[in-house]
Protein backbone atom coordinates (compact mmCIF):
# COMPACT_ATOMS: atom_id res chain seq x y z
CA UNK A 1 0.00 0.00 0.00
CA UNK A 2 1.54 3.73 -1.08
CA UNK A 3 1.22 5.36 2.08
CA UNK A 4 4.52 7.51 2.23
CA UNK A 5 4.12 10.97 2.87
CA UNK A 6 0.03 11.13 3.14
CA UNK A 7 -2.19 12.85 5.90
CA UNK A 8 -1.99 10.98 8.74
CA UNK A 9 -4.92 11.32 11.29
CA UNK A 10 -4.65 12.94 14.52
CA UNK A 11 -7.06 10.86 16.27
CA UNK A 12 -4.66 8.29 17.01
CA UNK A 13 -3.77 7.11 20.96
CA UNK A 14 -0.23 5.56 20.87
CA UNK A 15 0.22 3.99 24.84
CA UNK A 16 3.04 1.24 23.27
CA UNK A 17 5.37 3.17 25.43
CA UNK A 18 3.41 1.98 28.77
CA UNK A 19 3.50 -1.32 29.88
CA UNK A 20 2.08 -3.34 33.05
CA UNK A 21 -0.87 -3.35 35.26
CA UNK A 22 -3.75 -4.69 35.84
CA UNK A 23 -5.81 -6.67 32.82
CA UNK A 24 -9.02 -8.35 32.38
CA UNK A 25 -10.06 -10.28 29.25
CA UNK A 26 -12.35 -8.58 26.79
CA UNK A 27 -14.21 -9.31 23.79
CA UNK A 28 -12.63 -8.75 20.14
CA UNK A 29 -14.75 -7.95 17.54
CA UNK A 30 -12.36 -9.75 15.40
CA UNK A 31 -9.40 -10.46 17.00
CA UNK A 32 -8.64 -14.59 17.59
CA UNK A 33 -8.49 -14.40 21.39
CA UNK A 34 -7.50 -16.84 24.00
CA UNK A 35 -10.70 -16.60 26.02
CA UNK A 36 -12.79 -17.83 22.08
CA UNK A 37 -10.53 -20.19 21.59
CA UNK A 38 -10.89 -21.60 24.75
CA UNK A 39 -14.65 -21.46 24.79
CA UNK A 40 -14.10 -23.28 20.88
CA UNK A 41 -12.61 -26.17 22.93
CA UNK A 42 -15.14 -26.82 25.97
CA UNK A 43 -13.30 -24.86 28.51
CA UNK A 44 -13.49 -22.81 31.71
CA UNK A 45 -13.40 -19.34 30.09
CA UNK A 46 -13.96 -18.17 34.26
CA UNK A 47 -11.06 -19.99 35.24
CA UNK A 48 -8.74 -18.86 32.42
CA UNK A 49 -9.89 -15.04 33.39
CA UNK A 50 -9.07 -15.39 37.07
CA UNK A 51 -5.39 -16.74 35.79
CA UNK A 52 -4.86 -14.16 33.55
CA UNK A 53 -6.04 -11.48 36.17
CA UNK A 54 -3.80 -13.46 38.92
CA UNK A 55 -0.65 -13.41 36.28
CA UNK A 56 -0.84 -9.86 35.91
CA UNK A 57 -1.88 -8.74 39.17
CA UNK A 58 1.73 -10.43 40.48
CA UNK A 59 3.48 -6.96 38.35
CA UNK A 60 1.66 -4.25 38.66
CA UNK A 61 4.52 -1.97 38.17
CA UNK A 62 4.47 0.57 34.78
CA UNK A 63 7.25 1.52 33.13
CA UNK A 64 8.02 3.00 29.98
CA UNK A 65 9.10 1.44 26.65
CA UNK A 66 11.09 3.13 24.29
CA UNK A 67 9.69 2.61 20.57
CA UNK A 68 11.84 1.56 18.06
CA UNK A 69 12.32 3.20 14.45
CA UNK A 70 10.34 0.22 13.42
CA UNK A 71 7.41 1.21 15.47
CA UNK A 72 7.45 4.55 14.95
CA UNK A 73 7.16 4.22 11.06
CA UNK A 74 4.20 1.44 11.78
CA UNK A 75 2.43 4.18 13.99
CA UNK A 76 2.65 6.49 10.87
CA UNK A 77 1.47 3.94 9.07
CA UNK A 78 -2.28 3.25 10.97
CA UNK A 79 -2.31 7.16 11.56
CA UNK A 80 -2.41 7.23 7.83
CA UNK A 81 -5.12 4.24 7.17
CA UNK A 82 -6.74 5.83 9.94
CA UNK A 83 -7.07 9.08 7.80
CA UNK A 84 -8.07 7.24 5.28
CA UNK A 85 -10.99 5.83 6.71
CA UNK A 86 -12.26 8.89 8.19
CA UNK A 87 -11.87 10.56 4.33
CA UNK A 88 -14.01 7.51 2.93
CA UNK A 89 -16.88 7.42 5.51
CA UNK A 90 -17.19 11.26 5.36
CA UNK A 91 -17.86 11.03 2.02
CA UNK A 92 -20.14 7.67 2.31
CA UNK A 93 -22.15 9.27 4.70
CA UNK A 94 -22.50 12.72 3.63
CA UNK A 95 -23.97 11.17 0.43
CA UNK A 96 -26.55 9.58 1.93
CA UNK A 97 -27.38 12.24 4.05
CA UNK A 98 -25.89 11.51 7.47
CA UNK A 99 -23.39 12.62 9.45
CA UNK A 100 -20.08 11.35 10.20
CA UNK A 101 -18.57 11.16 13.85
CA UNK A 102 -14.79 10.26 13.65
CA UNK A 103 -13.68 7.24 15.96
CA UNK A 104 -10.19 7.17 17.90
CA UNK A 105 -7.33 4.29 17.33
CA UNK A 106 -5.60 2.73 20.13
CA UNK A 107 -2.11 1.08 20.01
CA UNK A 108 -1.15 -0.51 23.09
CA UNK A 109 0.89 -3.41 24.06
CA UNK A 110 0.10 -6.32 26.79
CA UNK A 111 -3.15 -4.66 28.36
CA UNK A 112 -5.40 -1.88 28.39
CA UNK A 113 -8.28 -0.35 30.21
CA UNK A 114 -11.55 0.63 27.77
CA UNK A 115 -15.19 1.91 28.50
CA UNK A 116 -15.87 -1.51 27.66
CA UNK A 117 -13.22 -2.99 30.78
CA UNK A 118 -9.62 -4.37 30.87
CA UNK A 119 -8.54 -6.29 27.94
CA UNK A 120 -5.36 -8.09 26.95
CA UNK A 121 -3.30 -8.39 23.92
CA UNK A 122 -5.06 -11.49 23.45
CA UNK A 123 -7.85 -10.14 22.93
CA UNK A 124 -6.79 -8.81 19.21
CA UNK A 125 -8.04 -5.92 17.59
CA UNK A 126 -11.28 -4.68 18.85
CA UNK A 127 -14.31 -2.01 18.83
CA UNK A 128 -15.41 -0.72 22.23
CA UNK A 129 -18.78 1.38 21.50
CA UNK A 130 -18.86 2.77 24.92
CA UNK A 131 -16.07 5.26 24.40
CA UNK A 132 -16.04 5.02 20.43
CA UNK A 133 -12.34 3.33 20.35
CA UNK A 134 -10.65 0.76 18.05
CA UNK A 135 -7.97 -1.08 20.20
CA UNK A 136 -4.99 -2.86 18.73
CA UNK A 137 -1.91 -4.79 19.55
CA UNK A 138 -0.03 -4.88 16.53
CA UNK A 139 1.53 -8.34 17.83
CA UNK A 140 -1.92 -9.68 16.82
CA UNK A 141 -0.64 -9.50 13.09
CA UNK A 142 2.70 -12.02 13.84
CA UNK A 143 0.37 -14.01 15.41
CA UNK A 144 -1.67 -14.30 12.50
CA UNK A 145 1.25 -14.70 10.03
CA UNK A 146 3.21 -17.40 12.29
CA UNK A 147 -0.02 -19.38 13.91
CA UNK A 148 -2.92 -19.18 11.47
CA UNK A 149 -1.19 -18.86 8.10
CA UNK A 150 -2.11 -15.54 7.06
CA UNK A 151 0.30 -13.51 4.27
CA UNK A 152 1.99 -10.82 5.81
CA UNK A 153 2.03 -7.18 4.13
CA UNK A 154 1.10 -3.49 5.50
CA UNK A 155 -2.74 -4.45 3.50
CA UNK A 156 -3.40 -7.02 6.04
CA UNK A 157 -3.21 -4.63 8.77
CA UNK A 158 -5.37 -2.18 6.86
CA UNK A 159 -7.89 -4.21 6.53
CA UNK A 160 -8.49 -5.06 10.33
CA UNK A 161 -8.36 -1.57 11.24
CA UNK A 162 -11.33 -0.58 8.32
CA UNK A 163 -13.21 -3.79 9.89
CA UNK A 164 -12.88 -2.33 13.19
CA UNK A 165 -14.00 1.21 11.81
CA UNK A 166 -16.88 -0.62 10.49
CA UNK A 167 -18.31 -1.86 14.11
CA UNK A 168 -18.12 2.11 14.54
CA UNK A 169 -20.08 2.54 11.15
CA UNK A 170 -22.63 0.30 12.91
CA UNK A 171 -22.96 1.80 16.49
CA UNK A 172 -22.92 5.07 14.83
CA UNK A 173 -26.23 4.02 12.36
CA UNK A 174 -27.85 2.33 14.86
CA UNK A 175 -27.44 -1.46 13.38
CA UNK A 176 -25.31 -3.14 16.67
CA UNK A 177 -28.09 -2.10 19.37
CA UNK A 178 -30.50 -3.65 16.58
CA UNK A 179 -28.68 -6.39 16.51
CA UNK A 180 -28.60 -6.83 20.45
CA UNK A 181 -32.21 -6.12 20.59
CA UNK A 182 -33.17 -8.97 18.05
CA UNK A 183 -30.86 -11.28 19.92
CA UNK A 184 -32.94 -11.52 23.12
CA UNK A 185 -35.05 -14.47 23.87
CA UNK A 186 -33.57 -15.99 20.31
CA UNK A 187 -31.59 -19.81 20.67
CA UNK A 188 -27.84 -19.67 21.06
CA UNK A 189 -27.56 -20.78 17.74
CA UNK A 190 -30.17 -17.92 15.93
CA UNK A 191 -28.38 -15.06 18.00
CA UNK A 192 -24.88 -16.47 16.54
CA UNK A 193 -26.58 -15.98 13.38
CA UNK A 194 -26.90 -12.13 13.62
CA UNK A 195 -23.55 -11.88 15.27
CA UNK A 196 -21.83 -13.56 12.00
CA UNK A 197 -24.38 -11.05 10.24
CA UNK A 198 -22.69 -7.82 12.48
CA UNK A 199 -19.13 -9.41 11.24
CA UNK A 200 -19.58 -10.07 8.10
CA UNK A 201 -21.34 -6.34 7.19
CA UNK A 202 -18.12 -5.08 9.15
CA UNK A 203 -15.60 -7.26 6.09
CA UNK A 204 -18.03 -5.70 4.17
CA UNK A 205 -17.63 -2.32 4.85
CA UNK A 206 -13.80 -2.61 4.87
CA UNK A 207 -14.11 -3.64 1.26
CA UNK A 208 -16.18 -0.81 0.63
CA UNK A 209 -13.51 1.86 2.23
CA UNK A 210 -10.75 -0.24 0.23
CA UNK A 211 -13.07 0.70 -2.90
CA UNK A 212 -13.12 4.37 -2.17
CA UNK A 213 -10.04 4.86 -1.03
CA UNK A 214 -8.21 3.72 -4.26
CA UNK A 215 -10.84 5.49 -6.36
CA UNK A 216 -10.00 8.72 -4.84
CA UNK A 217 -5.64 7.92 -3.71
CA UNK A 218 -4.33 5.15 -5.88
CA UNK A 219 -2.76 3.19 -3.02
CA UNK A 220 -3.51 -0.63 -4.17
CA UNK A 221 -0.39 -2.07 -4.97
CA UNK A 222 0.01 -5.89 -6.32
CA UNK A 223 -1.01 -8.34 -3.34
CA UNK A 224 -2.80 -5.91 -1.22
CA UNK A 225 -5.92 -7.30 -1.40
CA UNK A 226 -4.67 -10.51 -1.66
CA UNK A 227 -3.06 -10.25 1.75
CA UNK A 228 -6.64 -8.57 2.90
CA UNK A 229 -8.57 -11.84 1.78
CA UNK A 230 -5.45 -13.64 3.52
CA UNK A 231 -6.62 -12.54 6.53
CA UNK A 232 -10.00 -12.74 6.08
CA UNK A 233 -9.16 -16.63 5.39
CA UNK A 234 -7.14 -16.72 8.82
CA UNK A 235 -9.96 -15.99 10.71
CA UNK A 236 -12.71 -17.43 9.70
CA UNK A 237 -14.89 -19.44 12.22
CA UNK A 238 -14.21 -22.46 10.78
CA UNK A 239 -10.35 -21.86 9.94
CA UNK A 240 -9.43 -21.47 13.94
CA UNK A 241 -11.95 -24.31 15.02
CA UNK A 242 -10.38 -26.93 12.41
CA UNK A 243 -6.68 -25.15 13.79
CA UNK A 244 -7.16 -25.59 17.41
CA UNK A 245 -9.79 -27.91 17.86
CA UNK A 246 -9.82 -30.20 14.56
CA UNK A 247 -13.78 -29.89 13.66
CA UNK A 248 -15.91 -27.19 13.03
CA UNK A 249 -19.12 -26.47 14.43
CA UNK A 250 -21.35 -23.98 12.27
CA UNK A 251 -23.57 -23.67 14.96
CA UNK A 252 -21.39 -21.92 17.27
CA UNK A 253 -19.65 -19.62 14.70
CA UNK A 254 -19.64 -15.79 15.66
CA UNK A 255 -17.71 -13.94 13.13
CA UNK A 256 -18.70 -16.14 9.95
CA UNK A 257 -16.81 -18.74 8.31
CA UNK A 258 -13.63 -17.96 6.16
CA UNK A 259 -15.41 -17.83 2.44
CA UNK A 260 -17.99 -15.68 3.84
CA UNK A 261 -15.64 -13.04 5.39
CA UNK A 262 -14.09 -13.05 1.89
CA UNK A 263 -17.08 -13.15 -0.04
CA UNK A 264 -18.12 -10.09 1.95
CA UNK A 265 -14.82 -7.88 1.77
CA UNK A 266 -14.92 -8.57 -1.71
CA UNK A 267 -18.47 -7.58 -2.77
CA UNK A 268 -17.76 -4.48 -1.05
CA UNK A 269 -14.33 -3.52 -3.03
CA UNK A 270 -16.09 -4.75 -6.10
CA UNK A 271 -19.09 -3.25 -5.88
CA UNK A 272 -18.68 0.11 -4.09
CA UNK A 273 -22.46 0.44 -3.36
CA UNK A 274 -23.41 1.17 0.64
CA UNK A 275 -26.81 -0.02 -0.03
CA UNK A 276 -25.27 -3.79 -0.57
CA UNK A 277 -24.10 -4.72 2.54
CA UNK A 278 -26.92 -5.78 4.08
CA UNK A 279 -25.99 -9.05 5.65
CA UNK A 280 -28.65 -9.38 8.06
CA UNK A 281 -31.06 -10.04 5.06
CA UNK A 282 -28.87 -12.90 3.11
CA UNK A 283 -27.31 -14.77 6.25
CA UNK A 284 -30.79 -15.22 8.12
Amino acid sequence: MKWFGRRESDNMEDRRSISGGKVALGGGAIGIVILLINMFMGGDSSQLLNQVQQQMQQGQQTEAVPLSKEDEEMGKFVRVVLADTEDVWHKIFQENGLQYEEPKLVLFRGSVETACGGASAASGPFYCPGDHKVYMDLAFFDELKTRFGAEGGDFAIAYVIAHEVGHHVQTLLGTSAKMREQQQGLSERDANKLSVALELQADFYAGLWAHYNEEKNHVLEPGDIEEALSAANAVGDDAIQKKMQGQVVPDSFTHGSSEQRMYWFNRGFKSGDFKQGDTFAEVN
